[in-house]
């Protein structure tokens, strides 16, 4: 008897994607709102200005850049819609903005 695995290499596949940007790439700058501001000097550059802590947002959802601008709207991870993968691409379709919406703030 043959059995399948609810399984998928999604996120191997993502592993995959993220790891050959930076292999092509190199490090890229983390953007300005993430970096934290230790310093007077670091708060004047702007370190760590209008970030947006999402548990201070309802369903703790922000529409914050957090991958580097070279990478804005770069997707990894696609799950399918095999196994448990098809209830956490559903839950991705309804967090992830749609053409026309407004940014979440």
């Amino acid at each position: 008897m043959k059995t399948v695995a609810s399984r998928d290499n999604a996120a191997y596949k993502a592993m995959l994607a993220a790891s050959e940007d930076v292999r092509g790439r190199g490090p890229l700058p983390v953007p300005l709102h993430l970096r934290n501001a230790p310093t007077p000097l670091m708060k004047k550059l702007g370190y760590g200005r209008s970030y947006e802590y999402p548990h201070d947002h309802p369903d703790a959802l922000v529409g914050q850049q957090y991958l580097p601008d070279a990478l804005a709207g770069r997707r990894y991870y696609e799950p399918t819609d095999r196994g448990h993968e098809r209830a956490i691409g559903e839950r991705l379709r309804q967090w992830r903005p749609r053409p026309g919406d407004k940014p979440r703030r």
